[in-house]
């Protein structure tokens, strides 16, 4: 459904809340600003073909047909729904964030991938048992456009196989398999505020990955890095970065990485449905923006303005405020972006000519 209601562009600062009827909590996406945000994030990748942006950022069909015209490479998923969604958008080579041993997961992905031949799916593994869930599972599939990557732990602790003398192994273990595609490096730990600090910290993984490529013999590339660590990772080492959300940015990165120039793309639109003394509620509670975040965390006002939260429910959020009004609409910037688009299976996108168009995106669908 299209509306045609045309506004005046506004300042850079300013979040506009859309000049038509809808209902809130929505999610509201500036298409100008995304591109803004593609065309910084690449430049200061080294180009437009080494990004490999993860889709569980924004979710959304359109922007990766958008992002595959504008010559990025390849995406990251973490779920078969996104794996499915970006095949069917377009997406030239996709791969799985992590590395599951769900053989049902993993026989959907493949069925995704069987059915884009002119695509690459590319899984992760980080132990012999992931090894043998999918070779287990390609045995019986036709699909050759298939390859695996060795995870590698680089300090997170979360998933990957250390950087060391078993993920040599394991990598052989892929190659013999036929389906070795190289290596995969999240670095989901180096968060710190100071650049200084994070190329350090990075420049201490590239070391150790360096030799480990070296002694492994076997060849493939490299993805790595995230959205505070894309542009750090040497582009000799490096083929494919993935930073995340630098799609619609948030309250913590506007913070955190504001040489990037990134702009705020993506945003809750609540509607004040009481006010109280000092306090007014707004109809977006912990089902509509950023649920991973402690709840007094969730979200900033437009433009980093102070909407201090009192307490959250799931439909309802009391904020301390002697100046909103009933039936005000207010923009609500989500402390984390992700978890907060994720919650919503549609949203209300200001286009590059300044109308505005309901869109569809994944929603919750795993």
């Amino acid at each position: 459904m299209l509306d045609v209601v045309k506004e005046p562009r506004t300042a850079d600062d300013t979040l506009p809340i859309p000049p038509l009827a809808m209902e809130t909590p929505s999610f509201v996406i500036l298409e100008d600003a995304v591109m803004h945000n593609l065309a910084r994030t690449a430049a200061a990748a080294g180009g437009m073909g080494r990004l490999m942006p993860h889709i569980k950022t924004h979710r959304a069909p359109w922007l990766v047909e958008a992002m595959t015209a504008r010559g990025v490479a390849g995406f990251k998923c973490a779920t078969p729904a996104e794996i499915e969604m970006a095949l069917a958008a377009g997406a030239p080579h996709v791969a799985w964030a992590y590395p599951t041993v769900n053989r049902a997961a993993i026989a959907r992905a493949i069925r995704a991938a069987a059915a884009h031949p002119g695509a690459k799916l590319t899984g992760m593994v980080d132990s012999s048992a992931g090894l043998a869930a999918w070779t287990a599972e390609l045995a019986s599939a036709s699909a050759a456009n298939v390859r695996l990557r060795v995870d590698l732990d680089p300090g997170l602790g979360r998933t990957g196989i250390a950087i060391g003398p078993a993920a040599i192994e394991l990598a052989r273990a892929v190659a013999a398999a036929g389906r070795f595609d190289g290596w995969h490096v999240y670095d989901g730990h180096i968060h710190d505020a100071d650049r200084l600090v994070r190329a350090r910290r990075v420049d201490e993984i590239a070391a150790r990955l360096r030799d480990l490529i070296a002694a492994a013999e076997l060849g493939g590339d490299v993805i790595a890095g995230g959205s505070y660590s894309f542009n750090l990772w040497p582009s000799d080492l490096v083929r494919f970065v993935s930073p995340g959300s630098f799609t619609y940015s948030s309250a913590e990165h506007a913070s955190d990485l504001a040489d990037l120039d990134w702009r705020i793309a993506g945003y809750v639109v609540a509607t004040v449905i009481s006010t109280h003394a000092g306090t007014a509620t707004l109809d977006a509670g912990a089902k509509a923006i950023s649920p991973d975040k402690p709840m007094k965390e969730r979200f900033a006002g437009a433009s980093g303005s102070k909407l201090p939260i009192q307490f959250m429910n799931e439909e309802h959020v009391v904020v301390a405020s002697d100046r909103l009004r009933v039936g005000e609409r207010v923009a609500l910037v989500p402390r984390h972006a992700c978890t907060a688009a994720y919650l919503y299976e549609r949203a209300l996108v200001r286009r590059m000519d300044g109308t505005w168009e309901w869109r569809a995106q994944l929603g919750a669908r795993r």
